[in-house]
């Protein structure tokens, strides 16, 4: 029997908008590791270090809490293609991309994940975009462009990685697609291993064909710290929050975390870097704070804003 799959989103569960907090924090890291790895390493071995290590994190975890691996075809057809569109491009896009342009601005192009993702699901016919989503979505976008400022007015030679941070937010908003079909009801470490250990597989492939391993032998402490910050923190623990949110909340739900990232990673930039805060990024934050809110509707209803 098919079960049929509903047309309208789900609202956001409380617990889930601290999930998604906690999970802008590991992957607006996320950004702030790449930046450190990409100085000493091409963009296919870091992502096989961080998929790689990950997966040798969270297979032991699985077999502790859920026991064996599924075994059938459908569930690893299912996270082959979630690895390649949640994982293999991109993560190799992404770092890519911050090859040529800042951590900060790779953060910012990635919050237009959640439009991508509502462009395709209303495509697809899975879930309904309403006036409301709409205009929270291009509020949320506009939040981002004024993080960002007049930067994206001057691409110069950014350009080649702002489109393949773009190619990345494009290839979520897919994955997006794919685990409401395909991914519902399986649990959150299962999701996540499985689509791991396909991701390992397809990128060791790459990296002995388009890279040189061996390059491995000569990274510093230093960067090292940051791959693994990457895999176990940005990678492995995050994984499990974002499966976790779109088993409750749904993929669209997870996706906004997108738009919080840049936040985080101009509040972590704050803390730790010295670095100051502008007016644009106050403004832009105040923007994307009310996106969500439209977004998620539950607040709005409860002053009788909406239905």
């Amino acid at each position: 029997m098919t079960t049929q799959i509903p047309t309208q989103p789900k609202d956001i569960v409380r617990e889930d908008w601290v999930l998604l907090v906690v999970l802008s924090i590991l992957w607006g890291g996320s950004f702030i590791f790449i930046g450190v790895a990409v100085k000493e390493l091409p963009a296919l071995l870091i992502v096989l270090a961080r998929v790689v290590l990950a997966a040798a994190i969270l297979l032991p975890l699985h077999f502790w809490l859920q026991g064996p691996l599924p075994r059938d075809r459908r569930s690893w057809t299912s996270f082959f293609v979630m690895s390649l569109t949640n994982n293999v491009i991109p993560f190799t896009a992404i770092v890519y991309g911050q090859h040529f342009i800042t951590a900060g601005l790779a953060s910012v192009i990635n919050a237009t994940t959640p439009l991508f993702a509502a462009v395709v699901m209303a495509t697809a016919g899975v879930e309904g975009l309403t006036r409301r989503k709409s205009v929270g979505l291009f509020l949320g976008i506009a939040g981002v462009v004024v993080l960002r400022g007049v930067g994206f007015a001057d691409l110069g030679q950014e350009t080649i990685g702002i489109l393949s941070c773009l190619l990345a937010s494009a290839s979520y908003g897919f994955g997006a697609l794919w685990a409401k079909k395909r991914l519902t009801g399986i649990p959150a470490v299962t999701s996540a291993t499985g689509q791991l250990l396909c991701s390992s597989l397809t990128v060791a492939i790459l990296a002995l064909l388009f890279a040189e391993p061996s390059q491995f032998l000569a990274v510093s402490s230093h960067a090292w710290l940051a791959i693994l910050g990457l895999a176990i923190l940005s990678t492995a623990v995050a994984y499990l929050l974002f499966f976790k949110i779109i088993t409750r909340s749904g993929p669209m739900a997870a996706n906004l975390v997108t738009m919080l990232i840049p936040v985080s990673a101009i509040a972590m930039g704050a803390a730790y870097l010295g670095e100051r805060i502008t007016a644009n990024e106050v403004l832009g934050a105040v923007l994307i704070g009310f996106a969500l809110l439209i977004i998620d509707g539950q607040l709005l209803r409860k002053f009788g804003l909406i239905r």
